[in-house]
């Protein structure tokens, strides 16, 4: 069981949904990437509008002809397992922002971690 709590790093990572990195998408090979390195957690997130560098707007409303919507992968550590992670990301990701904060987690539990719960599948609890 993974425990995290008190002071903590968010890296977030804006690219396109069409963005991809070996036919696949780029968005997915960052969270398994972020998952192979043992980090606590990764999300993605799909926008329904905004801009970035190119300064093309890109929409979900339904006269809009585009498609590549902007796309967040937001991922929480600590600040040492994050920038061990930093070199992947320059790797991967040749349009976009990245960005890091300094957050607090106030609570982070995983289903099954919570006593009294059942234990998910595939894991004994202890």
């Amino acid at each position: 069981m993974t425990r995290l709590t008190g002071s903590a790093l968010r890296v977030t990572v804006f690219i396109g949904e069409n963005d991809t990195w070996h036919h696949k998408p780029l968005y997915s090979e960052i969270v398994h990437r972020a998952h192979t390195a043992g980090l606590a957690g990764a999300s993605v997130f799909r926008g329904v509008e905004g801009f970035g560098a190119s300064s093309l707007i890109h929409t979900s409303r339904l006269l809009s002809m585009s498609e590549d919507l902007p796309v967040a992968v937001v991922i929480v550590d600590t600040e040492e397992r994050v920038r061990a992670f930093l070199p992947q990301l320059d790797e991967l990701v040749a349009e976009g922002l990245v960005i890091l904060d300094d957050c607090e987690v106030i609570r982070y539990v995983g289903r099954g971690d919570e006593p009294g719960a059942p234990a998910a599948k595939g894991r004994r609890r202890s």
